[in-house]
C-alpha cells in the first residue's frame, strides 16, 4: 500500500477555524509536520514529528522517508492552496500521492471582517515576494487583497500603489493577528498610509474609492 501526504489547512491562528476534518486528521496522524506553532498548538503524544523552518529540503526527505512508514499530515496555516508548501510536494511527490484538506486563509477571514466580497478581488502576496506592475494597476473598482511581511508593510505597499496609478484617498484597510484576541484592523487611505510608520506581517486590502461610496 502506498502511504499518502495529507496536506492539511489549520487556517487562520486560532482554532475555533480549524475545519473538523482537518482536526480528526491532525489527531489521528502518526507523522506529523508542522511549523514550530502548529506543532505546539497540534502535537500529541505517540506523534513523529518533523518542523517545517528553512531547510526545505530537508522536510521534503524526511516525508519521503517517512512514507515507508505511514501517512504523513502535513500541517500549513490558512489554506494549502494559496503559498504554502503544496508547491514543493507536488514537484517531488506524485500528484496521486498528495491529499488536501482545505482551511480558512487569513484572506478570507480579512474579508468576512469588513463584510467584502471578493470574488472580483486580485489576490497577491508581499510575503517575500514581488507582485507584478500589471497585477498593481490601477483599475475602476478594484479590489487587492495581499499577504505583507516586515519590510513590505502598509507604508511601503501604499508607496508603491500610488506609483502605479492608485488615488491618495483610495481606502487601505490592514488586518493584523486575525482570529486571535488581539485582532486589530484600521482603516485609512493610501495618503495617509505613506506616510505613517509602516505595519507588517498581515493582511491588507485596498478598495478604490468609488467602491466605497
Amino acid at each position: 500500500m502506498t502511504h499518502k501526504i495529507i496536506v492539511v489547512g489549520i487556517g487562520p491562528g486560532d482554532p475555533a477555524y480549524l475545519l473538523p476534518k482537518a482536526q480528526k486528521m491532525i489527531e489521528k496522524a502518526r507523522i506529523l509536520v508542522g511549523g514550530r506553532r502548529a506543532l505546539a498548538d497540534y502535537s500529541h503524544s505517540g506523534a513523529r514529528e518533523c518542523a517545517i523552518g528553512a531547510d526545505i529540503p530537508g522536510v521534503l526527505a524526511f516525508i519521503r522517508e517517512a512514507l515507508a512508514e505511514d501517512d504523513v499530515v502535513v500541517m500549513v496555516s490558512g489554506d494549502p492552496g494559496y503559498y504554502s508548501l503544496l508547491d514543493a510536494l507536488r514537484r517531488t511527490f506524485p500528484i496521486g500521492q498528495i491529499e488536501v484538506v482545505p482551511g480558512i486563509s487569513s484572506l478570507q477571514i480579512a474579508f468576512a471582517r469588513l463584510a467584502l466580497p471578493w470574488h472580483n478581488a486580485r489576490l497577491l502576496s508581499f510575503h517575500g515576494r514581488e507582485p507584478l506592475e500589471t497585477e498593481l494597476v490601477r483599475t475602476d473598482g478594484a479590489v487587492l487583497g495581499m499577504l505583507t511581511d516586515g519590510s513590505n508593510n502598509s507604508q511601503a505597499i501604499a508607496v508603491r500603489l500610488l506609483a502605479c496609478g492608485w488615488r491618495e484617498n483610495d481606502r487601505m484597510y490592514v488586518c493584523t493577528r486575525l482570529s486571535y484576541e488581539d485582532e486589530k484592523i484600521i482603516e485609512t487611505t493610501l495618503g495617509t498610509a505613506k506616510d505613517d510608520m509602516g505595519i507588517g506581517h498581515g493582511v491588507i486590502i485596498v478598495c478604490t474609492h468609488e467602491e466605497d461610496t
